[in-house]
Order: C-alpha cells, then structure tokens, then sequence
C-alpha cells in the first residue's frame, strides 16, 4: 500500500491464521518512537516512510485514510463488527489472506513525487506481488506519463512483473476527471450500495420514530 501509513493496531491487521513471512519478502519495518518492529507481524509485514516534503518521521497514519484502504484491500476478517451497534456482521478487506506491507509517501504538503518514486524502488526491491496506491493528481492537470511519478514508477514495477492498482480520483462526474490512466495501470472508482443503517428514536412520549443514519465522509483520493 502506497499512501499515508497505517495504524498497525487495528484489528484488520490481525496475523490471526498466517503462517510464517514468505522467505522471499525483503522489506523491513522502520523504526521510529511510535512505531518499532513489534508493531510488524506475519499479516504486516512491511512499513516504510519517506520524509521529503515535510512527511511525518513515522510508518504511522497520521489521519486513518492510509489504514481504511489497507483494510479494504486486504484487512483481515473481523467478527461482530458494526456501526455503533447497527449493522451487525463480519468485515474484511477484498483479499484478506493477503499480507501487507506500507508505504507512507504523503505528509503535510501532500504526496511528494521524489517519494512516490522511492517507494515503487523499495517495494519492487522489497518483493511485493500487487501494489496499490490510493492518491494521485487532479484531473485537471490532465495526463502526462513522462512526469506523473505514479505513472513513471507504474510502468518499472509492472515490467517487473507487479499488477499495479491506483485510485481513480475524487473529481468528476464530468467527462474527463479520471486520474491514473495509463495503460499499464488497473483503475479502480468508488461505488454505492443500495443500502441504509436504521434506527429507532424513542421520544418523550413514547413515540418511536424510524430514522436512516447517514455517515458524512471526508474526500480523499
């Protein structure tokens, strides 16, 4: 995962039911006054940082969005989840036997290109299968494969034999505003669902209404 770090204590990196690391992983976690290697295991197997641009000097994610893509690609099963009680079920990534192994790029100018770069280097070096990144330009810088580092450091990592998977913007729904659009380079857009989280608001005089929750989510590429 190519994006802003991740929270290794969440239980969508539980190493619950994985065998030992592969021999042929090369990564590393790096080690920070928040985060050591104890916070690494055989479901999180990897977690970098790099610094240009004013990044955080830690793997950690500094506002949850690097763990939430993590934990919809490939979290591992969580029983009994919920939304504060509502929709009561089982939550887990896309692929959750995957292992995982972060990449934080972004800090607080953004996602610096020079890090975009280092971190498809460390990865391709590191031994990952897929990658996945949830970032990129805005769709009105149009595409440019010659400078677009995630296009440039999409093509080396797919030469070597690694599926790419980017993010396909938070423009639109004009014609034109999808990002990550070279031919080499898996694009995928968010969804809806025709489903809703209900509850009950019991009044003072015992009525009861039935009402439909709403979560009001922050855009992130």
């Amino acid at each position: 995962m190519v994006t802003v770090g991740i929270w290794p204590e969440s239980e969508s990196f539980s190493d619950e039911g994985f065998g030992p690391i592969p021999s042929k992983w090369k990564g590393t976690c790096m080690q920070t006054d928040d985060f050591t290697a104890a916070n690494c295991n055989r479901k999180l197997i990897g977690a970098r940082y790099y610094i240009a641009g004013g990044a955080f000097n830690s793997p950690r994610d500094g506002h949850g969005h690097g763990t939430h893509v993590a934990s919809t690609a490939a979290g591992n099963t969580i029983h009994k989840a919920s939304y504060y009680g509502l929709a009561m079920g089982s939550a887990k990534g896309g692929f959750p036997g995957s292992r995982i192994a972060s990449y934080r790029v972004c800090g607080v100018t953004g996602c610096q290109g020079s890090n975009i770069l280092a971190a498809f280097d460390d990865a391709i070096e590191d031994g990952v299968d897929i990658l996945s990144l949830s970032l990129g330009a805005s769709a009105a810088d149009g595409p440019n494969f010659h400078r677009d580092p995630v296009a440039i450091g999409a093509f080396h990592a797919t030469e070597k034999g690694i599926t790419v998977v980017c993010s396909a913007g938070n423009d639109g729904p004009s014609t034109g505003s999808v990002v990550n659009v070279a031919p080499w380079i898996l694009t995928v857009a968010a969804s809806s669902i025709d489903r809703d989280f209900q509850a009950d608001i019991t009044l003072s005089d015992q009525t009861v209404i039935q009402v439909t929750i709403y979560l009001q989510v922050k855009r992130y590429v």
